[in-house]
């Protein structure tokens, strides 16, 4: 392909690339498919005419939401025959993705939980529609679908998430007070503190991909949960700490043992108190946890 071509086409991609992996990996919960799909998405855009696109953000999020319904019907496959539960692979995010609200909480562990209950379609359409703003003509043209059809689409995934998310968000100042009780009564074993932090039902969901110990199913209420943290950490043994981060975008905390990374604990905060916990430990999901991974949902 001669240069005319290949220098527009690369310069559109890398403008837009950040917010292609971003919708990528809202698509599919791993930074890995997203690259990939990412990948695919260069290959066939460097085959179009830029000049030939009227919005060519619009198109090569098309072509990325294409690629990535792909991957997911093929990651879906694979989550059937994973050990445990399944969460989305955490990133460290950089500072102004935390100061863009709605981006941070679209992009949380917790809400990226609930969009696994979706159908790939759903995912798609939610992600497209609540996250980036794209109009339903749009996504439409993305999906293959009539714009009639994406909206009611969009209905039903929006009343299925809402009906699983948080009323009120908590914010980032909410979540860091109940992160430092929580880290505080972890790391010095204070067990009534940690009670106290936990709602009565909070829910604690592990993934430990078959590769480190976590709990088979996520684990409800807090008299429970605690004793499942407390059993897990006596088998461990060693010395913990905790080191804060920011997961996608959101206050969240590095658990190192002897020195190592343990894992990953992102939270869901309510009414000042814990009801969501999300800890990844599988070691092939923390690779990105340790240097910062732009998103924008622009």
């Amino acid at each position: 392909m001669n240069d005319d071509v290949t220098d527009p086409a690369t310069e559109a991609f890398v403008a837009h690339r950040d917010l292609l992996f971003t919708v990528a990996y809202e698509m599919l919960g791993s930074a890995a498919d997203a690259e990939d799909v990412l990948q695919e998405t260069w290959l066939r855009w460097v085959n179009v005419d830029p000049a030939e696109v009227r919005d060519q953000r619009a198109y090569l999020v098309r072509i990325t939401t294409r690629q990535a319904l792909n991957r997911l019907r093929t990651l879906n496959r694979r989550k059937e025959a994973y050990v445990g539960p399944w969460l989305p692979e955490p990133l460290l995010t950089t500072p102004d993705v935390a100061e863009d609200v709605e981006l941070s909480e679209n992009l949380s562990l917790a809400l990226m939980f609930i969009l696994e209950t979706l159908s790939p379609t759903e995912r798609a359409v939610f992600v497209l529609r609540e996250v980036f703003d794209f109009g339903y003509d749009d996504i439409a043209a993305a999906i293959d679908k009539s714009p009639a059809a994406v909206r009611q689409i969009a209905h039903r995934a929006r009343r299925h998430v809402d009906a699983r998310r948080p009323r009120t968000a908590a914010s980032p100042q909410e979540t860091r007070v109940a992160l430092d009780s929580f880290q505080n009564a972890l790391v010095t074993g204070d067990l009534q503190g940690l009670l106290d932090v936990l709602a009565p039902d909070v829910v604690f969901v592990s993934d430990g991909g078959g590769l480190k110990l976590a709990a088979p199913r996520p684990v409800v209420g807090a008299d429970k949960v605690l004793r499942y943290m407390v059993g897990s950490l006596a088998k461990a043994g060693g010395i913990l700490v905790g080191e804060h981060t920011t997961v996608n975008g959101n206050p969240g905390l590095v658990l190192r043992l002897d020195g190592e990374i343990d894992g990953v604990l992102a939270f869901r905060v309510e009414n000042a108190r814990v009801t969501g916990l999300y800890y990844v430990r599988n070691p092939e999901k923390l690779t990105r946890v340790e240097h910062e991974t732009p998103l924008t949902s622009r």
